[in-house]
């Protein structure tokens, strides 16, 4: 501090909601563990530039004999990888349900298909929604599902009403698993391991190497 001409610094420890101390007047800054930013956004503080301090990101380490050899020891690793993986991408993506009426499930599809935010991740999910008129049940409206981008979201919102879209909802994601880990398949080539073999019972002694160094997975923070 003193180096950067600052005078008078008095640094002191808080727990809790450190984000509310400028706010509460308690802080002129604050030095705090940072992931996605979401919370610092949240009580109007940014980054000043240049102002990191220490990169760290997460490192699951293991026993490359016990992942082999001890029963259950693999399983588990796979359920820790596949939620890491799996809770780490909805940061930028927002679940979205709309209504939107139509004639028929495919054009309403081709409708959201037709703006570029709506897409999802492989595709919107389209289906009837049952309304009773007069005594008579029928789906004048089609429920769309669809995931957005976290930064076109308003964006998209515009395109839904575009198209017709009401009774808009958009709720958070918490985990997007896909078919496979990248992660995972990664760890079994590490392990001279056939995928197919990975849910194999009574362990996988057969499988054990030679040399038996640990190993590494990084999660950048």
């Amino acid at each position: 501090m003193n180096e950067n001409g600052l005078k008078n610094v008095t640094f002191s420890t808080a727990d809790g909601e450190l984000e509310a101390a400028p706010a509460m007047g308690i802080a002129d800054a604050i030095l705090d563990l940072v992931s996605s930013g979401t919370t610092l956004r949240e009580s109007n503080l940014k980054e000043i530039e240049g102002g990191v301090v220490l990169e760290s990101q997460a490192v699951l380490v293991a026993s490359r004999k016990s992942l082999i050899q001890r029963k259950g020891t693999l399983d588990v690793t796979r359920e820790i990888l596949e939620r890491l993986v799996a809770h780490r991408r909805p940061d930028v993506q927002f679940k979205v349900t709309a209504n939107v009426r139509g004639s028929s499930a495919e054009e309403v599809a081709e409708q959201v298909l037709s703006q570029p935010s709506l897409s999802g991740l492989q595709g919107p999910t389209v289906s009837p929604v049952f309304c009773k008129r007069n005594g008579i049940v029928a789906a004048d409206y089609y429920d769309i599902v669809t995931c957005v981008p976290k930064k076109e979201l308003n964006k998209s919102i515009l395109q839904l009403r575009a198209i017709g879209g009401t009774k808009i909802l958009v709720s958070p994601l918490t985990y997007i698993f896909d078919e496979e880990t990248p992660r995972w398949n990664e760890l079994l080539s590490k392990l001279a391991i056939k995928a197919k073999d990975a849910h194999a019972s009574g362990g996988l002694s057969h499988f054990l190497p030679a040399s038996m160094p640990r190993v590494s997975q990084a999660y950048p923070s």
